[in-house]
């Protein structure tokens, strides 16, 4: 298959690090450990929308798109990243946030302002319902509007994740390391549904699992329902013979508490075990959760201690500092 033709804008730095968490694999008694650090991709403070981006703003500027628009929450890192993203490219950005405006401006907000982006207060709408009215608005302007989905979940954005397969595979044959599990927090789709897809097409054995972070649906359709439709239609984007199902997807829902961004002590106790044992940052809102529930799979003897696991790190720091009053570190530390 070839998509050498898919318009590519370089974004970020790439191969992002493989490393080993022998400390935690330690503290846990557990399995191996390792983690794709999505985080250091260099953009904005990182993160793994960098990768989406690449191909989503590779065809907005082949379309010749004077400004992007995309949606997310208050403390959304792909709002964040695109903000930054069209920064770097000259075009103007808009960024439709769920919420109203807080009195303090912290964390990924912060930087979506110091990126020159602007900002719509959409209340509960945080998922881009509030889009279309916005494009007509920038359109009357006279100006080249290009839509970038909640979370850069498209085909495009599933592509990079193909990418990024690629990529973990050389790395892992250089460490010769055979993974039996890669994890990762799955909340729009096009990360897992690009590893689905990246693992079929280099017949990995791994088995690719997502920690859902958030409930409800996307466009209107179930989330495991809209995954999987999304492998299928980046399949047949890039000419692979390759067609799933829900039987082929893995995405566990054990561990979406209160809902998308209510931190608990599952959080908690991933982020302070994970900075306390490798020096690594995780974020209050996905990796935390993520974490949280790999943590879980190990002590409740779901992952076990011959298996070797990869962690996918994507990103969400800056959220931390938003997130101040539900991290109770000292707490745990004392």
């Amino acid at each position: 298959m070839e998509y050498n033709h898919i318009p590519r804008q370089s974004l970020g730095f790439f191969p992002t690090p493989l490393i080993a968490l022998s400390r935690l694999s330690k503290a846990l008694d557990g399995p191996t450990i390792f983690m794709k650090r999505d985080d250091n991709t260099g953009l904005a403070l990182g993160g793994n929308k960098t990768r989406k981006l690449e191909f989503i703003m590779g065809d907005a500027l082949a379309q010749g798109a004077d400004c992007v628009i995309t949606a997310g929450a208050a403390q959304s890192n792909h709002c964040r990243q695109t903000a930054a993203a069209a920064a770097s490219l000259g075009l103007e950005c808009h960024l439709v946030l769920g919420g109203e405006e807080p009195e303090q401006t912290s964390g990924n907000l912060l930087l979506d302002k110091i990126f020159g982006s602007h900002i719509h207060w959409a209340g509960a709408n945080r998922k881009g319902e509030d889009i279309p009215k916005i494009v007509e608005q920038l359109t009357k302007q006279g100006k080249k509007p290009y839509v970038i989905p909640y979370g850069g979940s498209n085909e495009l954005g599933a592509l990079a994740f193909v990418e990024a397969f690629k990529e973990l595979e050389s790395q892992r044959e250089s460490m010769d390391v055979l993974f039996t599990h890669i994890v990762f927090a799955s909340s729009s789709g096009a990360t897992q549904a690009g590893l689905m897809l990246g693992k079929k097409i280099l017949n990995s054995p791994a088995q690719i699992v997502g920690i859902n972070i958030d409930k409800g649906e996307t466009d209107k359709v179930p989330f495991d329902q809209y995954t999987v439709a999304l492998a299928n239609s980046t399949a047949s984007l890039i000419g692979a013979d390759h067609q799933f199902s829900e039987t082929d997807l893995i995405l566990n829902s054990d561990y979406v508490g209160e809902g998308y961004g209510v931190v608990g002590t599952l959080e908690n106790e991933a982020i302070a075990m994970t900075a306390q044992t490798e020096g690594i940052l995780l974020d209050p809102v996905y990796t935390g959760r993520a974490m949280g529930g790999l943590i879980d799979m190990i002590r409740s003897g779901k992952i076990k201690k011959t298996d070797r696991v990869l962690f996918w790190h994507t990103g969400g720091a800056p959220a931390l500092f938003a997130y101040s009053s539900d991290l109770d570190m000292m707490k745990r530390n004392g």
